[in-house]
């Protein structure tokens, strides 16, 4: 046999398949993230905090056993630079899809010791409709990284929308009618059967089961230091949670829950589409560092420059927003962990990607000694935090992790030439001068829905306002981005 052929995309290509992909993963999120961010607000009134709390420990727990039913191999699949062969393709599959099997068996049997060792609160039910949905999202994995790995994510995007929909539809609707935590697992079930026949619809392969490991051996030693620094991040960011759960019971986790979640709102809705779509860019422009470093910078400042105003609102408004809804009174508790929450946010917006960066080229040992070191600071602070000051010490361990970030900043200055001025200083003053606008505004703002939707607009009016004075040829590239991704939603 000849040389593997490989697959290459010239520059203009990939940037023309990358604003596509943003297009329309940002099209997909100005429709899904209002409604999974009004279900779960919806939610959270409907709901008591316990079962919240059980709902987001219990999701960790299955979260923790989905990193041991891939080995780094989907992310393998992405990053190979050869033409893939079928045999790879089933190889992959037949492994992952034995862990997969072993797992979920391993997890049901842990079922009677689970209950005895947290404040399960009848959900047994709920634990094993999200181990059903484990298994029915590994099913999805390799159509799902096929698509991405040829940057078609208008595909991938319909079947997000389409479980969306079916999941905060159900959700919210049986918990309206009374059925407490179990309208959870209805809509799992929902939202786990319509995304495995959509994915296999849209992305048709050709399944198979193959035993012969040395076909995808060179993708192992991509994907098992992968799966390593994945691995290591679940044990930061989920084994922490349920190790929470035995410390603040189900009350504490559902506070720290909501805190989170909100905080969480602008990541998911800017930077994960972001991420999501420049791993493959990244990784078709390693060997050009230059291109490489201004790609990093510019889509680092898209995310600092819509990202960090929202953060800065959000923090600002969240305890007038308690105030003025009754039902959400009982989250008043959860003020100050909500703001250490959108601390992380933030160095998150800055960091993650940066080591996405890292991993696009090959570096995985950069971000894997990243991560054990926010691991075990992980494991040293919060605990330590949690028992002494509750869910308060809990977030405000886990935001002293977030701050060694800064070192990460440091190190892709050294590595990739970023420049930490221009992602950093112009997006900070602006958010600055808009929390000083907001400080002298609100006492001229009712406390009072209208009020609240006042100062949103003084914020966004400032805002923009300082953008325009500090950063117009930012604005103008921004701009001009958002036409070319009209014009790649039309392709």
């Amino acid at each position: 046999m000849g040389r593997r052929k490989i697959v290459a995309m010239d520059t203009q290509k990939i940037k023309e398949r990358t604003i596509s992909g943003v297009s329309v993963l940002m099209l997909r999120n100005f429709l899904i993230q209002p409604i999974s961010s009004f279900g779960f607000i919806f939610l959270s009134v409907f709901l008591k905090k316990w079962e919240l709390g059980v709902f987001w420990a219990v999701s960790e727990v299955v979260g923790f056993l989905g990193y041991f039913s891939d080995i780094g191999l989907a992310a393998a699949v992405i990053q190979k630079k050869e033409e893939l062969r079928k045999e790879e393709l089933q190889a992959v599959f037949t492994v992952q899809q034995l862990l997969v099997t072993v797992t979920v068996a391993i997890a049901f049997l842990l079922t009677p010791v689970l209950e005895k060792r947290f404040d399960f609160q009848n959900g047994r039910f709920l634990y094993w409709s999200l181990l059903f949905g484990f298994f029915t999202s590994s099913l999805k994995t390799l159509p799902s990284v096929l698509l991405e790995r040829k940057m078609r994510f208008e595909k991938i995007a319909l079947v997000d929308l389409a479980e969306q929909v079916i999941y905060t539809g159900l959700a919210v609707f049986l918990a309206w009618r009374g059925f407490g935590i179990n309208s959870w697992m209805w809509a799992v079930l929902g939202r786990s059967l319509i995304g495995v026949v959509l994915m296999y619809i849209l992305s048709p392969w050709p399944v198979g089961i193959n035993f012969h490991l040395g076909t995808i051996r060179h993708l192992f030693r991509f994907g098992i230091p992968f799966q390593l620094n994945s691995f290591l991040a679940m044990l930061k960011d989920r084994l922490i949670n349920i190790f929470l759960w035995g410390i603040l019971g189900s009350e504490g986790v559902g506070i720290l829950g909501w805190a989170k979640r909100l905080a969480q709102i602008p990541l998911r809705f800017i930077m994960d589409q972001v991420i999501r779509v420049t791993f493959p860019a990244y990784s078709r422009l390693q060997t050009n560092r230059e291109k490489l470093r201004l790609a990093v910078e510019r889509s680092i400042l898209s995310i600092n420059l819509l990202i960090f105003p929202v953060l800065a609102g959000m923090g600002f408004l969240m305890p007038k927003v308690v105030v003025v809804f009754p039902k959400y009174h009982k989250w008043a508790v959860g003020i100050v962990p909500f703001w250490f929450y959108l601390g992380n946010s933030a160095f998150a917006a800055v960091t993650t990607p940066l080591v996405n960066a890292f991993n696009s080229i090959g570096k995985v040992k950069i971000s894997l000694q990243l991560m054990i070191m926010w691991t075990v600071l992980t494991w040293i602070l919060t605990p330590l935090l949690a028992k002494k000051f509750g869910p308060q010490g809990a977030a405000f361990a886990l935001f002293l992790v977030s701050s060694t970030s800064i070192g990460v900043w440091i190190l892709a200055k050294k590595e990739l030439g970023i420049s930490l001025r221009r992602i950093l200083l112009v997006p900070f003053i602006s958010v600055l001068i808009m929390l000083l606008a907001l400080f002298l505004a609100e006492n001229f703002f009712p406390l009072s829905l209208p009020g609240i939707l006042g100062l949103v607009l003084v914020g966004a009016g400032v805002y923009g306002g300082a953008m325009f004075l500090f950063a117009k040829d930012d604005i103008r590239w921004l701009f001009d981005s958002l036409l070319l991704w009209v014009k790649g939603l039309r392709k």
